[in-house]
């Protein structure tokens, strides 16, 4: 079965005989793994188009057990990103985030909106590092089953005013006058405001808010700390990310326990 589509390449790895193994986020497939015969020929066209955070024109073969790359033509590359280590480890993380929430077999396009309008901002550096990154990482989470309530207090179920306090463990927050004595994290409310504005607005608006500097380190922060709670590991990604000095270590207070999807 052929298949046209676009998708960005969230990893390739070099097989033998100048083939490599690519894994795709698909316009309208989810995510797909595909072997590009002879892609790493210097003279091949598809050379560039099958290089990690290309954004491509596919043209697929889908037989019973596998699936191959027939054409692929670059459309974005992306330099700037290839050009500074921290932006590149960023997106490096952001394709590891992908292969690790996106379900199997969901097509949604949204995921592939996501990454495109993510990596055109980080190419650009239009957005704070850390703002890029926790909005691509609540909004993954909550498009893959992940989304915390921060609709009401959990316990009381009165609407959250001033100071609130978020549970990374079972993402839910508290009202001050419920709050557990351990396991939270306080959010300021310009922080809890931007987490709402994340998780339930538009995409168009996405990215559109500003915190201050301080506000910004602890949303970075406490969005890292509900993704560890759902995927119990850090990324290898991640990691380097933090090695590079980008990252404040997480404002975990709780040992996490996964939870379901929704």
């Amino acid at each position: 079965m052929q298949i046209g589509t676009k998708a960005v390449v969230l990893s390739a790895r070099n097989m033998e005989e100048h083939d490599r193994l690519v894994t795709l986020l698909t316009q309208d497939h989810g995510l797909v793994t595909a072997y590009a015969k002879g892609a790493r020929r210097q003279k091949g066209t598809m050379a560039s188009a099958t290089e990690q955070l290309s954004y491509s024109a596919f043209q697929l073969f889908r037989s019973r057990e596998k699936t191959y790359v027939d054409k692929a033509e670059a459309e974005t590359i992306f330099f700037a990103i290839r050009q500074e280590m921290d932006r590149l480890s960023l997106a490096s993380y952001f394709c590891q985030l992908c292969r690790e929430l996106i379900p199997e077999g969901d097509t949604q396009p949204g995921y592939l909106h996501l990454m495109m309008n993510t990596l055109t901002l980080l190419d650009r550096g239009k957005l704070p590092l850390g703002q890029l990154k926790a909005v691509f990482e609540l909004r993954l989470l909550t498009m893959s089953g992940y989304m915390p309530d921060l609709v009401a207090c959990a316990a009381c179920g009165s609407p959250p005013e001033g100071e609130v306090h978020f549970s990374p463990a079972a993402g839910v927050v508290y009202c001050g006058g419920c709050t557990p004595r351990t396991g939270t994290v306080p959010l300021p409310p310009g922080v809890f405001a931007a987490m709402r504005h994340i998780i339930y607005s538009e995409f168009g608006r996405l990215f559109s808010f500003r915190l201050p500097e301080d506000g910004l380190a602890r949303l970075e922060r406490v969005s890292e700390d509900y993704l560890l709670a759902q995927v119990e590991r850090v990324l290898p990604a991640l990691s380097f990310y933090r090695s590079l000095g980008q990252v404040p270590s997480p404002a975990a207070t709780t040992t996490h326990q996964p939870i379901n999807r929704g």
